[in-house]
């Protein structure tokens, strides 16, 4: 209050000023998959110590080639995702332009047919064609795990609000800038969820190379299954559902923290 007056002085500050909302990640998020992951390993580990190994599963286990699959795996899966976004989404956005929304369909029925071509065939039909190698496999993971990232970044990109963009191109924004400030933004949340679906995609394929001489984990699993050796194929599958846990674990951080400030309640 101004005594001269008899009026109130200005506030120096509101106190209902906008603030950027902070992210939050709830502790369970935070510690629950760890925790089972680490639950899962060590229960595994002590299994492992009773176990009565014979000639066979340590010369399977032994050498290091563990972590050689279990490298090999990782890569599989990280080259694989990749060339899954590179493809994937520069592709949905040139879909969703108004010069090449015809060709939509026929570019969603291939990402269609490649997956539901089953793995295992596409793989075979892919050695035939390029041979042994981890190109085939590389190539068979990509063509399975484009359609969930495709498809999500055409849906996340006609999601937007159309008056929104058109206040934008209102206030001189060039297309470039509405694509990048506007549309991608608020897209953002369903293209994430699209790449977390590929991820766990190309972790499970990824035990499909090993039929065409790609690696990874899928080597303890099929020497497990073909000299029967229980121990083997246990330590295969427990690795490899694991790493499936971890990345999809990892990949719901990245949509709450990538996610646009504007869009987090």
């Amino acid at each position: 209050m101004d005594p001269a007056d008899g009026t109130e002085a200005p506030s120096s500050a509101s106190p209902t000023a906008a603030k950027p909302p902070r992210r939050k990640v709830s502790w369970q998020k935070l510690t629950f998959v760890p925790a089972l992951l680490v639950a899962m390993l060590l229960a595994t580990w002590l299994w492992f110590q009773q176990a009565d190994l014979d000639a066979v599963s340590e010369n399977a286990l032994s050498n290091g080639q563990v972590s050689k699959a279990l490298w090999q795996h990782v890569e599989l899966t990280v080259i694989s995702t990749f060339f899954v976004l590179i493809i994937a989404i520069p592709l949905g956005i040139l879909l969703t332009r108004r010069a090449f929304r015809k060709a939509t369909p026929v570019a969603m029925a291939l990402a269609n047919m490649g997956q539901a071509t089953p793995a295992i065939g596409l793989l075979a039909l892919l050695v035939i064609w390029l041979g042994i190698g981890r190109k085939a496999a590389l190539i068979g993971m990509i063509a399975y795990a484009v359609l969930p990232v495709l498809s999500n970044t055409i849906a996340g990109l006609k999601a937007n609000d159309p008056t929104l963009l058109e206040a934008a191109r209102g206030i001189g924004m060039s297309p470039t800038g509405v694509l990048t400030r506007v549309e991608l933004p608020l897209a953002v949340p369903l293209i994430l969820a699209g790449v977390r679906t590929a991820l766990v995609l190309n972790v499970g394929t990824a035990t499909l190379a090993v039929f065409g001489g790609g690696g990874g984990l899928g080597v303890l699993i099929t020497a497990g299954i073909t000299n029967q050796r229980m121990p083997v194929l246990v330590l295969g599958s427990v690795l490899t559902v694991a790493l499936a846990l971890l990345v999809d674990w990892l990949a719901s951080l990245a949509e709450v923290l990538l996610r646009p400030r504007g869009l987090e309640t």
